[in-house]
């Protein structure tokens, strides 16, 4: 074997041990690399209400009341044993797809809710992004997917956990009020990308903007 050969295999051979490493959804990393502090903030902050001609500001529309009362009890229950149920799993899905949100990759230990050592970066950036002035105060809902791989009864749990440790993570070493951090786990639930089930970009963690510190005070 010739010497840009070696080369050439051990380069493949450290891409191949970065590739295992497991997310969330035991996916790889991204080309462009982890995401910053400030495209994280950019990402999950609502657009501002645009300008009417009378200049006087344009207000944004209010916030469904059922919806409002929804992630109210979201709130309240936030300290409950028990994970979200199926119902509410779904309901919370259907507001996140209207609101702010932004996908990330976590790692975890294999079959583990430990983070990774690796992930410690990004849940900083995270953690500083969401005690930005901008949007400190809201309610983020922080949800595990993974794509079609492996059965429903093992993965649910285990994403629930890792759910639960970003949530814990960000309330310890940021202060976030815990009434402020929604977790939950959708297994293979609502891919991202329905054409392809297996697809990398399946498994991620996504955060949510569910609701603004202003309208939570409505």
């Amino acid at each position: 074997m010739s010497k840009h050969q070696q080369i050439r295999k051990s380069i493949i051979s450290v891409v191949s041990a970065v590739c295992g490493l497991v997310l969330i959804g035991a996916g790889v990393a991204r080309a462009g690399g982890p995401l910053s502090e400030e495209q994280i903030l950019n990402a999950l902050t609502p657009p501002a209400p645009p300008i009417a001609h009378t200049r006087t500001l344009s207000l944004p529309p209010e916030q469904d009341p059922d919806q409002k009362n929804f992630i109210k009890g979201l709130r309240s229950n936030e300290m409950r044993p028990r994970g979200l149920t199926l119902d509410e799993r779904n309901e919370v899905a259907d507001i996140a797809r209207q609101r702010p949100a932004v996908d990330l990759e976590i790692y975890f230990d294999y079959n583990s809710s430990e983070i990774a050592a690796k992930a410690v970066p990004d849940l900083m950036n995270l953690g500083r992004a969401l005690t930005n002035p901008n949007i400190q105060g809201g309610v983020f809902l922080v949800g595990g997917y993974t794509d079609a791989k492996g059965g429903q009864d093992y993965n649910q749990p285990l994403f629930e956990r890792r759910a639960q440790s970003v949530r814990q993570f960000l309330i310890q070493n940021f202060r976030i009020a815990p009434d402020s951090l929604v977790a939950t786990g959708y297994g293979k639930d609502h891919l991202k990308n329905q054409a392809d089930p297996f697809a990398a970009e399946n498994r991620r963690v996504q955060v949510t903007n569910l609701q603004s510190k202003q309208e939570a005070e409505k």
